[in-house]
């Protein structure tokens, strides 16, 4: 998953995520400009999505909730992600498309 821009500073991971809320199912769907291309269930409302969101990657890199930011975007559907906890390896290996 090359495509993806992925930057490691001081033990953390960051990166772009492109969101589509109110989607039918919550999966990674592959990427779109550099960024990391998500669906969600949740509505743009409240910080539902928002909070999907964090769920899904919590689960999908295998470290806490409290682990993950939204750098910025927070009412956008183009979000920067910061993942404390684990490498950029880790996030490859589980954005790296099944063959």
């Amino acid at each position: 998953m090359s495509q993806i821009y992925i930057r490691e500073p001081d033990g953390s991971v960051i990166f772009e995520v492109r969101v589509i809320p109110r989607a039918s199912r919550t999966e990674i769907v592959g990427q779109y400009n550099g960024a990391l291309k998500m669906k969600l269930t949740a509505p743009p409302v409240e910080g539902a999505a928002n909070a999907e969101l964090i769920k899904h990657l919590a689960k999908k890199f295998d470290v806490p909730k409290g682990n993950i930011d939204i750098v910025s975007g927070q009412t956008s559907r183009s979000k920067r992600i910061r993942v404390r906890g684990a490498d950029i390896a880790k996030i490859d290996a589980v954005l790296k498309p099944k063959s």
